[in-house]
């Protein structure tokens, strides 16, 4: 249920104000146990996690969430924005920069205000929208200031959603089904990747609109036809399929933010080299879910996975990670991997997409996904579509 928290029509955070302060007590949590005294939030995810805003507006200078035990929590913006943080977000206490120069004594004089100067603070460091020069700024203002990487620890505790999160997950997983049905049933000769993709969003529309419903595409779609299915992250174009040529869709819904992606391939016809190497991701994927339970780490469920393509004798055909956590702005850095040497441990209340993309020996990229939520017990796969190549 959407809470509107702004006099502005359609503003406001889409959670109660109690589920953010969870999530801040539990973030404040992790500050303590990882012994620092304050954490200053810049990474876009991790704001609208922990206040609702998205951080749009600091493209132009870090919008700083910075957390001390013990006190309400204090964000940092440049002057123009204010009014949308204050409309689209549940924190209080707003402090204004007008010019991106400003920003560091600003965020200084606030952190010097909360007595931090001397103390240690972690940084998101690793993780997007926080510049070098940034952190430079800061510490020549405050040169006693203690600063620590701390940029997996919103992520660490974000990982594990609650049911409102879950809800938003289930509804746009519903909506990237609605997409892949679509794609399997509007595949025929001659349509091209741009009408594809224009079908598909009308489809999406149209259900929206009879339902009432909040949830829409997340903007990056991969839809690739016949030779063009050999492009990793390929725009969509005016190329169509003909008869025996592969096609490939990756696509994902949001809700609030919650994306659940997909990938899904057909073929028009028969086409013998997709055919066997979508087989081989299949394999994989159904060995992937079945590793997954908690207790699991990262690393031995993508061991799982590779063994398999290690034994088919076809190991080089897999070129990225295995997979990665998904849910709020998933595309962060520092989020949770499925990739060799990943030590993180699984936990229920997780969400993972396995994109097992596969690469033929002449170049085209074939593969099957997994989306799903880790149980107490195992795995619940949320998709509705088989994983299987869709002949057409």
């Amino acid at each position: 249920m959407a809470i509107i928290s702004s006099a502005i029509p359609l503003t406001g955070v889409p959670f109660p104000r109690s589920e953010y302060e969870r999530r801040q007590i539990n973030v404040l949590e992790a500050v303590a146990n990882a012994r620092l005294d304050a954490l200053v939030v810049s990474a876009h995810g991790h704001l609208r996690y922990l206040s609702g805003y998205d951080g749009s507006g600091g493209y132009f200078a870090p919008f700083p969430l910075i957390l001390v035990p013990g006190r309400p929590p204090t964000y940092v913006v440049r002057e123009y924005d204010e009014h949308a943080v204050r409309a689209y977000c549940c924190i209080d206490d707003i402090v204004t920069y007008t010019h991106q120069p400003d920003f560091g004594t600003v965020c200084a004089d606030v952190l010097r205000r909360l007595g931090l100067q001397g103390k240690r603070v972690g940084f998101e460091l690793s993780c997007w929208n926080l510049a070098p020069a940034d952190v430079s700024a800061i510490q020549t203002q405050l040169p006693d200031l203690k600063i620590s990487d701390a940029s997996r620890l919103v992520s660490s505790v974000a990982a594990v959603k609650g049911e409102l999160e879950l809800q938003c997950m289930r509804d746009a997983m519903r909506m990237t089904d609605l997409a892949m049905r679509t794609f399997q049933t509007s595949l025929r000769v001659g349509v091209t990747e741009l009408e594809m993709a224009e079908t598909i969003a009308a489809a999406i529309k149209a259900d929206v609109n009879n339902t009432g419903g909040e949830v829409g595409l997340a903007p990056a779609a991969t839809i690739l036809f016949g030779e063009r299915t050999k492009l990793p992250h390929g725009p969509a174009t005016h190329h169509s399929i003909s008869n025996n040529e592969p096609a490939f869709l990756e696509i994902g819904a949001s809700k609030h933010g919650y994306a659940a992606g997909m990938v899904r391939c057909a073929v028009l016809g028969r086409h013998p080299e997709a055919e066997s190497l979508h087989a081989l991701a299949e394999e994989v994927i159904e060995t992937l879910v079945a590793a997954i339970r908690p207790g699991t780490t990262a690393a031995a469920v993508d061991a799982a996975g590779r063994e398999v393509l290690k034994r088919s004798g076809r190991k080089g055909v897999f070129r990225q990670r295995t997979g990665y956590l998904t849910g709020l702005h998933w595309t962060e850095r520092g989020n949770l991997s499925l990739e060799p040497g990943a030590e993180d441990v699984l936990s229920a209340g997780m969400t993972l997409h396995m994109p097992n993309i596969l690469r033929s020996e002449s170049g085209y990229l074939i593969g099957a996904g997994a989306h799903v939520l880790i149980t107490e017990s195992g795995v619940e796969v949320l998709s509705s579509i088989p994983h299987t190549l869709h002949h057409a």
